[in-house]
């Protein structure tokens, strides 16, 4: 048996606990060694826990113990869970995570350090929960220039998201719904300000193109000001909107990253990617169109890939599995307002929608207005070409120089 640790006793780490315990004689077949947790790390008691003997308040226990071959750390945060990655790396155990942000702030020096120590750190839970993507981006489509990335990366978006579209709730319901369900933090913020998909981009985007992209670099816009007149013009126009996050390397070597809203056509195959589901399109110039969907949180879905991780290492003690990306900076993403794509526009105004569309033809070009039965009088919607964002928000100034109110613009996605 090969001794392990968790670190951290919240939903992920408990399922993590219960994974290993019940599927024990499985895990051992397919290893040919076999896990056991020696040590849970938590600051918390746990009276009613079935095995009280193998909690631990001090890191230090799980550090110096050399019998300790693999640690779990399912913690969250940076802080400890950086300082306590790096000292387990340097002691030569080996470490998965679910942790997304550490993973997205620390990932190439946790690597770094992984590497010179011959040990693996590895992290499939981080991006897609139960989702496979780490493992087929690095392995099964590694014979492939990854052309794009682009999906469905937050359930609780999503799930907001998707009952605005099916029962026309408003944005405040549907995400007071989310919480009432356990879908939502009290505080969602991470979620509905998009920080949570962009730092899971960035960790896509580190991986398939090789250089650490830092959730920084990431153009970064939730969902909070969607409306559901917004909601209305998308099904008009022949789509749906979703919280996309979107990498893909542009002509010049540089990367166009982006998280925010976007209009996504009835035609694509992530518009069906409802409720709490995940969705994440891989585009291969050898295979195309590859999706990987599923449910990208909860405690046993999310507690499986950590637990084939640690199995990863199990195999691989005496040797790592090639993982890793080296560091990079600002350089290696295209400025936003520099990136260019087609854009729905939703306006006001005091004059008629003839004339307001007129009004902005001038100013963005030839415009697609979208026809939507029941619009209020002062208002209506169009959809520019592909432009520029610097030229466009030039362009948007101007009209609002005319005395035309811009109330909303989405991306239009091309997936």
């Amino acid at each position: 048996m090969v001794q392990a640790a968790v670190m951290g006793y919240g939903v992920v780490g408990s399922g993590v606990v219960e994974v290993i315990m019940e599927h024990s004689d499985s895990i051992k077949r397919r290893t040919k060694e076999g896990i056991e947790v020696k040590y849970i790390l938590d600051i918390r008691d746990f009276p009613d826990s079935p095995f009280p003997e193998k909690f631990t308040k001090s890191f230090e226990d799980i550090l110096n113990d050399d019998e300790v071959k693999v640690v779990a750390e399912v913690m969250g945060g940076v802080n400890p869970a950086y300082d306590f990655t790096r000292k387990l790396l340097e002691s030569g155990k080996s470490v998965v995570t679910s942790n997304k942000e550490l993973v997205a702030t620390k990932g190439a020096e946790l690597l770094r350090i992984a590497k010179e120590h011959n040990v693996n750190y590895l992290f499939e839970a981080s991006v897609g929960g139960g989702i496979p993507i780490i493992r087929p981006l690095s392995q099964c489509l590694a014979a492939n220039d990854v052309i794009e990335v682009a999906g469905i990366l937050n359930g609780t978006t999503n799930f907001i998201l998707t009952k605005m579209i099916r029962e026309n709730m408003s944005f405040e319901d549907a995400l007071a719904m989310a919480q009432k369900l356990g879908y939502a933090e009290r505080n969602p913020a991470a979620d509905v300000e998009g920080h949570d998909a962009g730092r899971k981009i960035s960790i896509l985007a580190s991986l398939v193109y090789g250089k650490h992209v830092y959730p920084d670099y990431v153009h970064t816009q939730g969902i909070t000001k969607i409306t559901l007149q917004d909601v209305a013009y998308a099904s008009a126009w022949g789509g749906v909107i979703k919280l996309i996050g979107q990498v893909k390397r542009l002509d010049d070597g540089k990367l166009d990253i982006t998280v925010e809203p976007m209009f996504i056509s009835g035609d694509s195959q992530l518009s069906g990617v409802d409720d709490v589901f995940n969705g994440i399109l891989v585009k291969g110039d050898a295979t195309g169109d590859v999706v990987f969907y599923g449910k990208g949180a909860g405690k046993l879905p999310t507690a499986s890939a950590v637990v084939a991780d640690m199995m990863d290492c199990v195999k691989h003690l005496q040797k790592r599995k090639y993982l890793e990306w080296t560091d990079g900076d600002a350089d290696v993403v295209k400025p936003y307002n520099e990136t260019s794509y087609a854009a729905y526009y939703r306006v006001s105004g005091m004059i008629s929608e003839d004339q307001m569309l007129k009004m902005a033809e001038e100013c963005f070009g030839e415009v697609k207005p979208i026809a939507l039965s029941g619009a209020k009088p002062s208002e209506t919607a169009f959809c520019t070409g592909e432009m520029v964002v610097a030229d466009q928000e030039k362009a948007a100034a101007k009209l609002e120089e005319s005395g035309i109110e811009i109330l909303s613009k989405i991306r239009i996605a091309d997936l």
